[in-house]
């Protein structure tokens, strides 16, 4: 007798052909951003801008994507998911040309303004549309996958774009920028072009309390600060003469996360993620205080893979925890808020951080970010125990 469970199904497959479409589009965005998250700031710094020019360019770009990432779920409600995020490619990758034309601070910012906006669409798209069209069981797989999709283009984009400053200067890595996101385009064909009957939770913050959304929230939001903070300043804070040194830092760092991740995903599917993350986060707090010996070539090598391991396992851990506290009415509301973790510590830290830098030094600044992810392990190891 014929039953619906012989009839050949995707339910159980982690790596489909939408999932794939996804992952392609995701790892071009990705490096379209990564190429200039540390090279926007040497652009501004060459052009005379300083370490508050470099603060803000990176704060700017973070601070627009958390507006936008509470206005995405509506989008993808009203649209669906290939109008949505074939807007986040063009507004992502578009931008980068006019930096060809000008290094003025302000058109700098107002560009990292939009491509922000940019990045907030794909990123809650993306997440969000994972969570959709993967199996729940193995769901911190999927993300780990998908970690790895988004994460290697920090590996190629972070060391490359410093190296190349030097190599095909600035405006080749502008218009670079803007093909790999702009090229994307392509990979919405055969995506879902509607949001599932079932997810129409708009309202980011409503229920965050009460769902258990908060404690995972902002103990990734502060190993997100520590995070944008390194990108940003690590540059700036090593003598102009040792790029290589910090090239191969951001490539430690970028290359550590990506695995860190799927293996978070992979276990924490078997042991359940809170039982991970206070490791997760004592990796990370290790890998920043040790940017406090900043002379110190060897420890600011193994302390980037350090925090590059804890911050690639927070990532798969908290987001997991998220989603294994809400029905599916509600992904997009977790994607959200998860990114809004993401990009607010990313673009507050470095603005903060900016600001302060030149009162206590960059050693100091390092040590208090250190400190600030080491206190997110208490509630971590709080939830470790509940």
């Amino acid at each position: 007798m014929t039953t619906t469970c012989e009839i050949p199904t995707t339910t159980d497959r982690v790596l489909t052909g939408q999932f794939g479409r996804l992952l392609v589009m995701a790892f071009g965005s990705g490096l379209s951003m990564y190429l200039l998250t540390s090279v926007v700031p040497l652009y501004l710094a060459a052009n005379g801008s300083g370490g508050i020019g470099a603060g803000l360019s990176t704060g700017a770009m973070m601070l627009s994507a958390v507006g936008v990432e509470l206005l995405v779920p509506r989008m993808l409600a009203r649209w669906g998911y290939q109008v949505v995020l074939g807007l986040g490619l063009i507004l992502l990758g578009a931008p980068s040309l006019v930096l060809l034309a000008t290094a003025s601070l302000p058109v700098v910012l107002t560009v990292c303004i939009v491509r922000g906006a940019g990045l907030a669409i794909l990123v809650v798209g993306a997440v969000a549309l994972v969570a959709e069209i993967t199996p729940a069981h193995r769901r911190g797989e999927a993300l780990g996958v998908y970690g790895v999709a988004v994460g290697v283009p920090a590996v190629i984009g972070l060391p490359l774009g410093v190296y190349l400053t030097n190599v095909i200067g600035f405006g080749a890595l502008f218009v670079l920028a803007a093909f790999t996101s702009l090229a994307g385009l392509v990979t919405l064909v055969g995506l879902p072009a509607r949001v599932s009957t079932e997810e129409q939770h708009v309202n980011v913050l409503g229920g965050v309390r009460r769902s258990g959304l908060l404690m995972p929230t902002f103990v990734f939001a502060a190993v997100t600060v520590a995070a944008g903070i390194s990108v940003t300043f690590l540059p700036l804070a090593v003598a102009g003469d040792k790029h290589s040194l910090i090239a191969t830092a951001l490539l430690l760092q970028a290359a550590a996360a990506p695995g860190a991740r799927w293996l978070a995903g992979r276990y924490g599917d078997r042991v359940g993620p809170a039982k991970l993350l206070a490791p997760a986060l004592i990796l990370a707090a290790l890998g920043a205080g040790s940017l406090v010996l900043i002379g110190n070539g060897l420890v600011i090598l193994l302390g980037s893979a350090l925090f590059g391991l804890g911050f690639g396992a927070a990532q798969n851990l908290t987001l997991t925890m998220m989603y294994n506290r809400v029905p599916k009415a509600r992904y997009g509301q977790v994607s959200a808020l998860w990114n809004l973790a993401y990009d607010g510590g990313w673009g507050m830290g470095a603005i903060v951080f900016g600001l302060m830098v030149s009162g206590v030094g960059f050693a100091g600044g390092f040590a208090i970010t250190a400190a600030v992810v080491a206190v997110a392990v208490v509630p971590a190891v709080r939830a470790y125990g509940a």
